[in-house]
């Protein structure tokens, strides 16, 4: 159980570093460009979930947030199961939610600032910015669940129910 721990302190500790430093040297500077038309870092306050959908109060988002890292948390303690290959997807998530937690709680609102520009322009006379801002919290979370998506079979085997029936 202490990988699991282990792994989202990871998380959560590079994650509230980068919005640290997003907060000291982007907050008042605008967009920064890594690459041009690609990554920029831009400095932006989410008060929604994904994508900036505003779901519901900040005391709402706090409450959903917290209890699903909680459930996770007993998901993961009451499993037993201690691979790392189990551990790391669900540390991802949990340590990516107790990042964002943090932020409701102290900020109110989530520190945004990495920036992939994948396309800017028009879609049927609507300027698009096809990409949202998002942090490393973000990140973990999606990595995470795309690894419980992908590796699913080998994450979750399914038992060998051969063996049990075969008739005698």
């Amino acid at each position: 159980m202490k990988w699991f721990f282990t792994f989202a302190s990871v998380v959560v500790l590079l994650d509230q570093f980068t919005k640290k430093l997003a907060v000291l040297f982007l907050r008042d500077r605008g967009t920064v460009t890594i690459i041009p038309d690609w990554l920029k870092l831009t400095y932006a306050e989410n008060n929604g979930i994904a994508f900036g959908v505003e779901f519901a109060s900040q005391a709402i988002m706090i409450l959903l947030v917290g209890s699903i890292s909680l459930m996770i948390a007993l998901y993961v303690l009451k499993s037993g199961n201690r691979k790392t290959l189990f551990l790391l997807p669900f540390s991802l998530i949990f340590g990516g939610g107790i990042g964002n937690l943090i932020d409701r709680l102290t900020v109110g609102r989530v520190i945004d600032f990495i920036h992939f520009d994948l396309y800017q322009g028009t879609i049927m006379g609507s300027w698009v910015s096809l990409w949202p801002i998002f942090n490393v919290a973000d990140s973990a979370i999606t990595i995470g669940a795309c690894m419980l998506i992908l590796l699913h079979n080998r994450i979750f085997p399914e038992p060998d129910t051969k063996a049990e029936n075969h008739v005698r």
